[in-house]
Protein backbone atom coordinates (compact mmCIF):
# COMPACT_ATOMS: atom_id res chain seq x y z
CA UNK A 1 0.00 0.00 0.00
CA UNK A 2 1.14 3.58 -0.66
CA UNK A 3 0.01 6.79 1.07
CA UNK A 4 -3.38 8.35 0.87
CA UNK A 5 -3.59 12.16 0.82
CA UNK A 6 -1.45 13.62 3.61
CA UNK A 7 -1.00 17.37 3.93
CA UNK A 8 0.77 19.84 6.11
CA UNK A 9 -0.67 21.38 9.23
CA UNK A 10 0.94 22.93 12.26
CA UNK A 11 3.41 20.54 13.82
CA UNK A 12 2.48 19.25 17.25
CA UNK A 13 -1.27 20.03 17.18
CA UNK A 14 -2.28 16.41 17.64
CA UNK A 15 0.21 15.97 20.46
CA UNK A 16 -1.18 18.99 22.28
CA UNK A 17 -4.85 18.28 21.64
CA UNK A 18 -4.89 14.56 22.28
CA UNK A 19 -6.62 13.70 25.54
CA UNK A 20 -5.61 10.11 26.13
CA UNK A 21 -4.15 8.23 29.04
CA UNK A 22 -0.83 6.80 27.95
CA UNK A 23 -0.81 3.64 30.04
CA UNK A 24 2.88 2.85 30.13
CA UNK A 25 2.64 -0.96 30.31
CA UNK A 26 0.22 -1.13 27.37
CA UNK A 27 2.23 1.31 25.25
CA UNK A 28 5.40 -0.66 26.00
CA UNK A 29 3.66 -3.89 24.97
CA UNK A 30 2.53 -2.36 21.68
CA UNK A 31 6.03 -1.05 20.94
CA UNK A 32 7.61 -4.42 21.74
CA UNK A 33 5.09 -6.24 19.55
CA UNK A 34 5.76 -3.89 16.64
CA UNK A 35 9.50 -4.40 17.05
CA UNK A 36 9.05 -8.18 16.96
CA UNK A 37 6.90 -7.98 13.81
CA UNK A 38 9.50 -5.82 12.05
CA UNK A 39 12.37 -8.10 13.06
CA UNK A 40 10.63 -11.15 11.60
CA UNK A 41 11.39 -9.92 8.06
CA UNK A 42 8.17 -11.07 6.44
CA UNK A 43 9.25 -9.68 3.07
CA UNK A 44 6.84 -10.21 0.20
CA UNK A 45 8.42 -10.21 -3.26
CA UNK A 46 5.31 -11.58 -4.94
CA UNK A 47 6.57 -15.14 -5.21
CA UNK A 48 4.73 -18.10 -3.70
CA UNK A 49 7.69 -18.94 -1.46
CA UNK A 50 8.09 -15.35 -0.18
CA UNK A 51 6.46 -13.60 2.77
CA UNK A 52 6.98 -16.19 5.51
CA UNK A 53 4.09 -14.55 7.33
CA UNK A 54 3.85 -17.60 9.56
CA UNK A 55 6.48 -15.87 11.72
CA UNK A 56 4.29 -12.87 12.44
CA UNK A 57 1.11 -14.92 12.72
CA UNK A 58 2.76 -17.05 15.40
CA UNK A 59 4.03 -13.96 17.26
CA UNK A 60 0.51 -12.52 17.25
CA UNK A 61 -0.97 -15.81 18.45
CA UNK A 62 1.49 -15.88 21.34
CA UNK A 63 0.81 -12.22 22.14
CA UNK A 64 -2.98 -12.69 22.22
CA UNK A 65 -2.73 -15.93 24.15
CA UNK A 66 -6.04 -17.08 25.60
CA UNK A 67 -7.55 -13.60 25.91
CA UNK A 68 -9.53 -14.07 22.67
CA UNK A 69 -10.45 -16.94 20.38
CA UNK A 70 -7.82 -17.24 17.65
CA UNK A 71 -7.41 -19.41 14.59
CA UNK A 72 -4.74 -19.60 11.91
CA UNK A 73 -5.15 -20.34 8.20
CA UNK A 74 -2.37 -21.57 5.93
CA UNK A 75 -2.95 -20.74 2.27
CA UNK A 76 0.44 -22.23 1.35
CA UNK A 77 3.56 -23.29 3.25
CA UNK A 78 4.67 -20.30 5.32
CA UNK A 79 1.76 -18.11 4.16
CA UNK A 80 -0.23 -18.01 7.39
CA UNK A 81 -2.97 -15.57 8.41
CA UNK A 82 -4.45 -15.17 11.89
CA UNK A 83 -8.03 -14.37 12.86
CA UNK A 84 -9.09 -13.42 16.40
CA UNK A 85 -12.71 -13.03 17.44
CA UNK A 86 -14.67 -11.64 20.38
CA UNK A 87 -18.17 -13.00 20.03
CA UNK A 88 -21.03 -10.55 20.40
CA UNK A 89 -24.06 -10.91 22.63
CA UNK A 90 -26.59 -10.08 19.89
CA UNK A 91 -26.47 -12.14 16.65
CA UNK A 92 -28.51 -9.43 14.91
CA UNK A 93 -26.10 -6.62 15.82
CA UNK A 94 -23.65 -5.38 13.14
CA UNK A 95 -20.18 -6.91 13.25
CA UNK A 96 -16.92 -4.96 13.09
CA UNK A 97 -13.66 -6.07 11.49
CA UNK A 98 -10.19 -4.74 12.25
CA UNK A 99 -8.20 -5.65 9.14
CA UNK A 100 -4.40 -5.71 9.17
CA UNK A 101 -1.63 -7.38 7.22
CA UNK A 102 1.64 -8.96 8.32
CA UNK A 103 3.84 -8.78 5.22
CA UNK A 104 6.11 -5.95 4.08
CA UNK A 105 7.85 -4.90 0.89
CA UNK A 106 11.63 -5.36 0.44
CA UNK A 107 14.11 -2.83 1.83
CA UNK A 108 17.61 -1.99 0.63
CA UNK A 109 19.91 -1.56 3.64
CA UNK A 110 22.12 0.92 1.76
CA UNK A 111 19.31 3.49 1.58
CA UNK A 112 18.53 3.42 5.30
CA UNK A 113 20.06 5.33 8.19
CA UNK A 114 19.26 2.36 10.45
CA UNK A 115 18.77 -1.37 10.02
CA UNK A 116 15.41 -1.70 8.20
CA UNK A 117 14.69 -4.88 10.13
CA UNK A 118 16.21 -3.83 13.44
CA UNK A 119 13.02 -2.43 14.96
CA UNK A 120 15.07 0.13 16.87
CA UNK A 121 13.38 2.59 19.22
CA UNK A 122 15.16 5.91 18.74
CA UNK A 123 14.02 9.34 19.97
CA UNK A 124 10.48 8.16 20.55
CA UNK A 125 9.99 6.40 17.20
CA UNK A 126 10.20 2.78 16.08
CA UNK A 127 12.26 2.33 12.91
CA UNK A 128 11.89 -0.44 10.37
CA UNK A 129 10.17 -1.74 7.28
CA UNK A 130 6.45 -1.90 7.99
CA UNK A 131 6.52 0.75 10.73
CA UNK A 132 3.82 2.71 8.86
CA UNK A 133 2.74 0.11 6.27
CA UNK A 134 1.17 -1.41 8.24
CA UNK A 135 2.74 -3.39 11.06
CA UNK A 136 2.07 -0.39 13.30
CA UNK A 137 -1.68 -0.84 12.93
CA UNK A 138 -1.33 -4.61 13.18
CA UNK A 139 0.35 -4.19 16.57
CA UNK A 140 -2.17 -1.56 17.76
CA UNK A 141 -5.18 -3.64 16.75
CA UNK A 142 -3.72 -6.73 18.43
CA UNK A 143 -2.99 -4.78 21.61
CA UNK A 144 -6.56 -3.46 21.70
CA UNK A 145 -7.97 -6.95 21.15
CA UNK A 146 -5.87 -8.36 23.98
CA UNK A 147 -7.03 -5.62 26.37
CA UNK A 148 -10.67 -6.16 25.39
CA UNK A 149 -10.39 -9.90 25.83
CA UNK A 150 -8.48 -9.71 29.10
CA UNK A 151 -11.15 -7.48 30.66
CA UNK A 152 -13.95 -9.83 29.65
CA UNK A 153 -15.55 -7.28 27.32
CA UNK A 154 -18.57 -8.57 25.40
CA UNK A 155 -19.65 -6.44 22.41
CA UNK A 156 -23.15 -6.40 20.95
CA UNK A 157 -21.89 -7.60 17.58
CA UNK A 158 -18.82 -9.70 16.83
CA UNK A 159 -15.42 -7.99 16.77
CA UNK A 160 -13.04 -9.74 14.36
CA UNK A 161 -9.32 -9.01 14.01
CA UNK A 162 -7.80 -10.27 10.75
CA UNK A 163 -4.02 -10.30 10.33
CA UNK A 164 -3.72 -11.31 6.69
CA UNK A 165 -0.74 -12.49 4.70
CA UNK A 166 0.15 -11.32 1.18
CA UNK A 167 -1.39 -7.84 1.09
CA UNK A 168 1.67 -6.38 -0.62
CA UNK A 169 1.26 -8.64 -3.66
CA UNK A 170 -2.03 -9.98 -4.99
CA UNK A 171 -3.62 -11.27 -1.75
CA UNK A 172 -3.72 -14.76 -3.27
CA UNK A 173 -2.42 -16.20 0.00
CA UNK A 174 -4.15 -13.67 2.23
CA UNK A 175 -7.43 -11.77 1.96
CA UNK A 176 -8.56 -13.44 -1.25
CA UNK A 177 -7.88 -16.90 0.14
CA UNK A 178 -9.65 -16.13 3.41
CA UNK A 179 -12.73 -14.71 1.73
CA UNK A 180 -12.96 -17.51 -0.82
CA UNK A 181 -12.29 -20.41 1.56
CA UNK A 182 -13.29 -19.12 5.02
CA UNK A 183 -15.71 -16.30 4.28
CA UNK A 184 -17.87 -16.72 7.38
CA UNK A 185 -14.82 -16.59 9.65
CA UNK A 186 -13.54 -13.24 8.41
CA UNK A 187 -16.33 -11.25 6.76
CA UNK A 188 -17.98 -8.55 8.88
CA UNK A 189 -20.54 -5.87 8.17
CA UNK A 190 -18.00 -3.08 8.63
CA UNK A 191 -14.22 -3.15 8.22
CA UNK A 192 -11.57 -0.67 9.32
CA UNK A 193 -8.08 -0.91 7.91
CA UNK A 194 -5.10 1.11 6.65
CA UNK A 195 -5.09 4.13 4.38
CA UNK A 196 -6.50 6.94 6.52
CA UNK A 197 -6.17 8.90 9.72
CA UNK A 198 -3.36 11.18 8.60
CA UNK A 199 -3.41 14.91 9.41
CA UNK A 200 -4.69 17.17 6.65
CA UNK A 201 -4.33 20.90 6.13
CA UNK A 202 -6.86 22.60 8.35
CA UNK A 203 -7.89 25.78 10.06
CA UNK A 204 -8.39 25.89 13.82
CA UNK A 205 -9.92 22.38 13.88
CA UNK A 206 -7.79 19.32 13.05
CA UNK A 207 -8.82 17.18 10.09
CA UNK A 208 -7.98 13.51 9.53
CA UNK A 209 -8.49 11.55 6.31
CA UNK A 210 -11.34 9.02 6.24
CA UNK A 211 -10.66 6.70 3.31
CA UNK A 212 -13.88 5.63 1.63
CA UNK A 213 -12.48 4.30 -1.66
CA UNK A 214 -9.42 2.66 -3.22
CA UNK A 215 -8.23 3.34 -6.75
CA UNK A 216 -8.37 0.37 -9.07
CA UNK A 217 -5.24 -1.58 -9.98
CA UNK A 218 -3.96 -2.76 -13.34
CA UNK A 219 -0.57 -4.47 -13.46
CA UNK A 220 0.65 -5.05 -16.99
CA UNK A 221 3.70 -6.42 -18.78
CA UNK A 222 4.74 -4.80 -22.04
CA UNK A 223 6.92 -6.87 -24.38
CA UNK A 224 9.03 -4.82 -26.76
CA UNK A 225 10.29 -6.75 -29.77
CA UNK A 226 13.47 -6.25 -31.79
CA UNK A 227 15.88 -8.48 -33.64
CA UNK A 228 18.75 -10.43 -32.10
CA UNK A 229 22.27 -9.74 -33.32
CA UNK A 230 25.90 -9.36 -32.30
CA UNK A 231 26.59 -6.32 -30.12
CA UNK A 232 29.82 -5.66 -32.04
CA UNK A 233 27.75 -4.59 -35.05
CA UNK A 234 25.11 -2.17 -33.70
CA UNK A 235 24.68 -0.01 -36.82
CA UNK A 236 21.16 -0.40 -38.18
CA UNK A 237 20.28 -2.99 -35.53
CA UNK A 238 16.74 -3.37 -34.24
CA UNK A 239 17.73 -3.24 -30.56
CA UNK A 240 14.77 -4.05 -28.29
CA UNK A 241 16.50 -2.41 -25.33
CA UNK A 242 16.93 0.91 -27.10
CA UNK A 243 13.33 0.74 -28.23
CA UNK A 244 12.21 -0.12 -24.70
CA UNK A 245 14.02 2.92 -23.36
CA UNK A 246 11.90 5.08 -25.67
CA UNK A 247 8.75 3.23 -24.55
CA UNK A 248 9.56 4.02 -20.91
CA UNK A 249 10.22 7.65 -21.75
CA UNK A 250 6.90 7.97 -23.58
CA UNK A 251 4.95 6.37 -20.75
CA UNK A 252 6.60 8.72 -18.28
CA UNK A 253 5.88 11.88 -20.27
CA UNK A 254 2.39 10.92 -21.46
CA UNK A 255 -0.29 13.26 -20.13
CA UNK A 256 -3.67 11.82 -19.21
CA UNK A 257 -6.70 14.11 -18.95
CA UNK A 258 -7.94 14.75 -15.38
CA UNK A 259 -11.26 13.45 -14.09
CA UNK A 260 -13.16 15.14 -11.25
CA UNK A 261 -14.80 12.27 -9.33
CA UNK A 262 -17.36 12.40 -6.53
CA UNK A 263 -14.66 11.29 -4.06
CA UNK A 264 -12.46 14.22 -5.06
CA UNK A 265 -15.41 16.61 -4.76
CA UNK A 266 -16.06 15.29 -1.25
CA UNK A 267 -12.45 15.79 -0.24
CA UNK A 268 -12.32 19.36 -1.55
CA UNK A 269 -15.59 20.19 0.24
CA UNK A 270 -14.37 18.63 3.48
CA UNK A 271 -11.11 20.54 3.47
CA UNK A 272 -12.82 23.90 3.69
CA UNK A 273 -10.79 25.76 1.05
CA UNK A 274 -11.87 29.26 0.18
CA UNK A 275 -14.31 29.47 -2.70
CA UNK A 276 -11.77 30.42 -5.36
CA UNK A 277 -9.33 27.62 -4.50
CA UNK A 278 -12.14 25.06 -4.25
CA UNK A 279 -13.49 26.07 -7.65
CA UNK A 280 -10.03 25.71 -9.18
CA UNK A 281 -9.53 22.26 -7.67
CA UNK A 282 -12.86 21.12 -9.12
CA UNK A 283 -12.10 22.38 -12.63
CA UNK A 284 -10.36 19.89 -14.93
CA UNK A 285 -8.57 22.76 -16.65
CA UNK A 286 -6.99 24.15 -13.49
CA UNK A 287 -6.86 21.42 -10.85
CA UNK A 288 -3.10 20.85 -11.09
CA UNK A 289 -2.09 24.49 -11.41
CA UNK A 290 -4.20 25.44 -8.38
CA UNK A 291 -2.94 22.42 -6.41
CA UNK A 292 0.68 23.44 -7.06
CA UNK A 293 -0.01 26.77 -5.35
CA UNK A 294 -1.04 25.08 -2.08
CA UNK A 295 1.32 24.12 0.74
CA UNK A 296 2.61 20.59 1.28
CA UNK A 297 2.21 17.77 -1.24
CA UNK A 298 -1.17 18.81 -2.56
CA UNK A 299 -0.10 18.71 -6.23
CA UNK A 300 1.15 15.11 -6.15
CA UNK A 301 -1.96 13.94 -4.33
CA UNK A 302 -4.29 15.97 -6.54
CA UNK A 303 -2.71 14.44 -9.61
CA UNK A 304 -3.10 10.88 -8.27
CA UNK A 305 -6.71 11.52 -7.18
CA UNK A 306 -7.82 13.01 -10.50
CA UNK A 307 -5.85 10.97 -13.03
CA UNK A 308 -5.43 7.48 -14.33
CA UNK A 309 -1.74 6.94 -13.58
CA UNK A 310 0.59 4.74 -15.65
CA UNK A 311 3.98 4.08 -14.07
CA UNK A 312 6.75 1.87 -15.49
CA UNK A 313 8.41 0.11 -12.54
CA UNK A 314 10.56 -2.80 -13.76
CA UNK A 315 12.44 -3.84 -16.92
CA UNK A 316 14.28 -6.97 -17.93
CA UNK A 317 15.80 -8.30 -21.13
CA UNK A 318 18.85 -9.57 -22.94
CA UNK A 319 20.70 -12.88 -22.78
CA UNK A 320 24.37 -11.85 -22.88
CA UNK A 321 26.49 -8.71 -22.68
CA UNK A 322 27.65 -9.18 -26.28
CA UNK A 323 24.20 -9.85 -27.76
CA UNK A 324 21.64 -7.33 -28.99
CA UNK A 325 18.38 -8.29 -27.25
CA UNK A 326 15.35 -9.28 -29.28
CA UNK A 327 12.88 -8.83 -26.43
CA UNK A 328 12.63 -6.57 -23.38
CA UNK A 329 9.83 -6.74 -20.81
CA UNK A 330 8.57 -3.64 -19.00
CA UNK A 331 6.27 -4.01 -16.00
CA UNK A 332 3.76 -1.20 -15.54
CA UNK A 333 1.63 -0.21 -12.53
CA UNK A 334 -1.58 1.57 -13.57
CA UNK A 335 -4.16 2.95 -11.12
CA UNK A 336 -7.70 3.70 -12.23
CA UNK A 337 -10.37 6.08 -10.98
CA UNK A 338 -14.02 5.15 -10.35
CA UNK A 339 -15.66 4.01 -13.56
CA UNK A 340 -12.47 3.64 -15.60
CA UNK A 341 -12.06 0.38 -17.52
CA UNK A 342 -9.36 -1.91 -18.90
CA UNK A 343 -10.10 -0.45 -22.32
CA UNK A 344 -9.25 3.06 -21.13
CA UNK A 345 -5.95 1.87 -19.64
CA UNK A 346 -5.00 0.10 -22.88
CA UNK A 347 -6.06 3.11 -24.96
CA UNK A 348 -3.88 5.51 -22.97
CA UNK A 349 -0.88 3.18 -23.29
CA UNK A 350 -1.44 2.85 -27.02
CA UNK A 351 -1.70 6.63 -27.36
CA UNK A 352 1.56 7.03 -25.47
CA UNK A 353 3.36 4.49 -27.66
CA UNK A 354 2.34 6.15 -30.92
CA UNK A 355 4.05 4.54 -33.92
CA UNK A 356 5.80 2.05 -31.60
CA UNK A 357 2.46 0.44 -30.75
CA UNK A 358 2.68 -2.41 -33.32
CA UNK A 359 6.01 -3.51 -31.83
CA UNK A 360 4.68 -3.81 -28.26
CA UNK A 361 2.34 -6.44 -26.84
CA UNK A 362 0.42 -6.11 -23.57
CA UNK A 363 -0.10 -8.87 -21.00
CA UNK A 364 -2.50 -8.26 -18.11
CA UNK A 365 -1.04 -9.59 -14.86
CA UNK A 366 -3.49 -8.37 -12.22
CA UNK A 367 -6.61 -6.23 -12.32
CA UNK A 368 -9.01 -4.73 -9.79
CA UNK A 369 -11.63 -2.09 -10.47
CA UNK A 370 -12.17 0.79 -8.05
CA UNK A 371 -14.23 0.03 -4.94
CA UNK A 372 -16.02 2.50 -2.69
CA UNK A 373 -18.09 2.51 0.49
CA UNK A 374 -20.80 5.04 1.44
CA UNK A 375 -19.73 7.92 3.64
CA UNK A 376 -22.66 8.06 6.05
CA UNK A 377 -22.82 4.83 8.05
CA UNK A 378 -23.09 3.96 11.75
CA UNK A 379 -19.39 3.14 11.91
CA UNK A 380 -18.52 6.59 10.56
CA UNK A 381 -20.57 8.24 13.28
CA UNK A 382 -18.98 6.10 15.99
CA UNK A 383 -15.43 6.63 14.73
CA UNK A 384 -16.04 10.37 14.54
CA UNK A 385 -17.33 10.51 18.13
CA UNK A 386 -14.53 8.32 19.51
CA UNK A 387 -11.86 10.29 17.65
CA UNK A 388 -13.23 13.61 18.91
CA UNK A 389 -13.06 12.28 22.46
CA UNK A 390 -9.37 11.54 21.89
CA UNK A 391 -8.53 14.58 19.73
CA UNK A 392 -11.19 17.24 20.45
CA UNK A 393 -12.74 19.01 17.49
CA UNK A 394 -11.42 16.57 14.89
CA UNK A 395 -13.18 16.46 11.55
CA UNK A 396 -13.05 13.41 9.26
CA UNK A 397 -12.57 14.21 5.57
CA UNK A 398 -13.60 11.62 2.94
CA UNK A 399 -10.56 10.59 0.93
CA UNK A 400 -9.44 8.33 -1.88
CA UNK A 401 -6.62 5.85 -1.31
CA UNK A 402 -4.44 6.31 -4.36
CA UNK A 403 -3.16 2.74 -4.24
CA UNK A 404 -5.04 -0.35 -3.09
CA UNK A 405 -5.59 -2.25 0.14
CA UNK A 406 -7.29 -5.47 1.22
CA UNK A 407 -10.40 -3.37 1.79
CA UNK A 408 -11.10 -3.83 -1.91
CA UNK A 409 -11.62 -7.58 -1.50
CA UNK A 410 -13.85 -7.20 1.54
CA UNK A 411 -16.00 -4.62 -0.27
CA UNK A 412 -16.48 -7.09 -3.12
CA UNK A 413 -17.94 -9.53 -0.61
CA UNK A 414 -20.39 -6.97 0.76
CA UNK A 415 -18.55 -5.28 3.63
CA UNK A 416 -18.45 -1.53 4.06
CA UNK A 417 -14.74 -0.87 4.46
CA UNK A 418 -12.78 2.26 5.42
CA UNK A 419 -9.23 3.33 6.08
CA UNK A 420 -8.52 5.09 9.37
CA UNK A 421 -6.19 5.42 12.36
CA UNK A 422 -4.79 8.35 14.33
CA UNK A 423 -1.33 9.47 13.29
CA UNK A 424 0.46 12.51 14.68
CA UNK A 425 2.40 14.99 12.56
CA UNK A 426 5.72 13.69 13.89
CA UNK A 427 7.51 14.28 10.57
CA UNK A 428 6.87 16.61 7.66
CA UNK A 429 4.24 15.55 5.10
CA UNK A 430 6.86 15.11 2.39
CA UNK A 431 8.99 12.88 4.58
CA UNK A 432 5.98 10.88 5.71
CA UNK A 433 4.84 10.16 2.15
CA UNK A 434 8.37 9.17 1.12
CA UNK A 435 8.52 6.47 3.80
CA UNK A 436 5.85 4.31 2.15
CA UNK A 437 7.84 1.59 0.39
CA UNK A 438 10.84 3.91 0.85
CA UNK A 439 13.78 4.19 3.25
CA UNK A 440 13.86 5.26 6.90
CA UNK A 441 10.30 4.16 7.66
CA UNK A 442 9.37 4.89 11.27
CA UNK A 443 6.39 5.62 13.52
CA UNK A 444 6.29 7.66 16.70
CA UNK A 445 5.21 6.03 19.95
CA UNK A 446 2.44 8.59 20.52
CA UNK A 447 0.75 7.53 17.28
CA UNK A 448 0.86 3.94 18.48
CA UNK A 449 -0.72 4.95 21.79
CA UNK A 450 -3.45 7.02 20.11
CA UNK A 451 -4.38 4.31 17.61
CA UNK A 452 -4.44 1.56 20.24
CA UNK A 453 -6.79 3.70 22.32
CA UNK A 454 -8.90 4.35 19.22
CA UNK A 455 -9.43 0.65 18.44
CA UNK A 456 -10.27 -0.24 22.03
CA UNK A 457 -12.72 2.62 22.53
CA UNK A 458 -14.29 2.01 19.13
CA UNK A 459 -14.97 -1.63 19.98
CA UNK A 460 -16.56 -0.63 23.27
CA UNK A 461 -18.72 2.05 21.64
CA UNK A 462 -19.88 0.39 18.43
Amino acid sequence: MIPNIYYHRRRGDLGVLAEVELSQPRVAETVELLQALIRNRCVNTGERSAGHEVRNADVLAQFLGSTVDTQVYDAAPGRRSLVARIEGSDPAAPSLGLLAHTDVVPADDQDWLRDPFGGELVDGAVWGRGAIDMLNMTACMAAAMRTLGATGFRPRGDIVFVAAADEEARAEFGARYLLERHRDDVLTDYVLTEGGGWPLTAGPRPKLSWATADKGTAWLRLRVRGRAGHAAMPYGADNALVKAAEVVRRLHTHRVSPVISDVWRGWVAGMGFDAEVAAGLLDERSVLSVAREQTGDVAAAAHACTHLTITPTMARGGVAINAIPECVEIDVDARTLPGQTRGEVASEIRNALGELDPEVTIEWLHELSTTQSPLSTPVFDTVKDVTRAIVPGTELVPSLITASTDAEYFRRHGAKAYGFSITTDYVSPTEFAAMFHGPNERIDVRSLALSTTLWERLARSF
